[in-house]
């Protein structure tokens, strides 16, 4: 599957990553960030374990917010509101 990034809902955006590996995932990671306005939240859904590592550091230290980090059938959804 391709990358994939839609508004799933007002204020919510979801970013479809599956498939790809280092550094994909993390710069389209951030390119969605800084579509996102303050408060806003983006689902992120990947499957490639490394990445995960690289895409979390990055976030805290952009300042923002994981609000739900899961793994499930083999993929990795986390929330994540833009600061």
């Amino acid at each position: 599957m391709g990358m994939k990034f839609e508004k799933t809902d007002e204020g919510h955006y979801r970013l479809n990553v599956n498939g790809y590996v280092c550094p994909h995932p993390q710069i389209y990671t951030k390119k969605a960030l800084e579509k996102l306005g303050s408060g806003e939240i983006l689902e992120l859904i990947f499957d490639n374990p490394s990445s995960g590592e690289s895409i979390e550091q990055m976030i805290e230290n952009d300042g923002n917010e994981f609000l739900e980090q899961k793994k499930e059938s083999g993929q990795y959804v986390w929330r994540i509101q833009k600061a």
